[in-house]
């Protein structure tokens, strides 16, 4: 997951990026998510850290290409109907229980949509709008019990009152 998420996109993008800037075209999407403005979440320290990779380095991107005809687009979305809720064990969660999931249709088009149209980040849907919101605004420990709590299975007992 982290070669994928870290070395895999910063390697594309910089065997990409000269042919891009020379012919002064080109564009880049990368697959960010919610959670790269959250802390961290229970079992997913390094799934949280490697999606803040993804979003930092193409916010970073988009900014030092300015002017080249190079664009760069992070795709933020949210909770998304995919196979990701049972490979990451979240199955069950309050999360995965409470939050309408997107259809991964909608989510890869507003992604394309929002490179066609420049923009550097793409969060498609109110829920995952509010999601990156609400992982900037509070202090991290306050993040960081949140999402705790979101994910705990359901049924599981344990020091916050179910």
């Amino acid at each position: 997951m982290v070669r994928l998420n870290v070395s895999v996109v910063t390697t594309l993008t910089r065997l990409a990026l000269p042919g891009m800037v020379s012919r002064q075209s080109g564009k880049i999407l990368n697959l960010a998510s919610v959670v790269g403005y959250q802390p961290a979440g229970p079992g997913m320290a390094a799934y949280y850290a490697t999606k803040a990779y993804v979003l930092s380095l193409s916010k970073g991107l988009a900014l030092e290409l300015k002017g080249s005809g190079v664009t760069v687009t992070a795709l933020s979305p949210g909770v998304t109907a995919s196979s990701f809720e049972a490979r990451s064990g979240a199955s069950g969660t309050r999360l995965y229980r409470w939050v309408p999931a997107m259809s991964a249709k909608a989510v890869a088009l507003a992604g394309y949509r929002g490179m066609m149209r420049k923009k550097t980040v793409v969060i498609p849907g109110i829920i995952a709008k509010l999601f990156s919101l609400a992982g900037e605004l509070p202090p991290r420990g306050i993040a960081l019990e949140v999402n705790r709590w979101l994910l705990k299975r359901a049924g599981s007992h344990g020091s916050s009152n179910s």
